[in-house]
């Protein structure tokens, strides 16, 4: 087992950031019908750029994509069963975590969030 914890830099305000996390989840009804939940909740983590605000030229539009890295104790979902893969949200833009690293062998753990942006402009 790794002896490195980092949980005390991933909660230092010198380092880490707020986040809106929305977990979504899905259940079907005794009557068929399916419902859709969600729980809103605040996390702190270190955001790093991942690919960046990425501009995407089309012969009939352009679009700018882009990603982040989210270092954080919080366990992220990138989708379980009825669990919808979570969002994120960061400076006012919205992201959805897309790749999961999980170290929760370090120290007291931690997971990297691979996060794509959501609203394309």
């Amino acid at each position: 087992m790794p002896l490195l914890d980092v949980s005390d830099v991933l909660a230092d305000p010198d380092f880490a950031d707020t986040l809106t996390l929305t977990r979504a989840t899905q259940s079907v009804g005794s009557d068929g019908i399916a419902t859709r939940a969600e729980v809103v909740s605040t996390i702190s983590g270190v955001v790093t750029s991942n690919s960046g605000d990425v501009l995407k030229r089309f012969p009939d539009m352009a679009r700018v994509s882009g990603s982040i890295l989210v270092h954080t104790t919080a366990r992220l979902v990138a989708s379980d069963g009825p669990t919808e893969a979570d969002r994120l949200t960061w400076q006012g833009r919205d992201y959805t975590v897309s790749v999961l690293n999980d170290y929760s062998s370090y120290g007291a753990g931690f997971v990297v969030a691979g996060c794509e942006l959501l609203q394309l402009t």
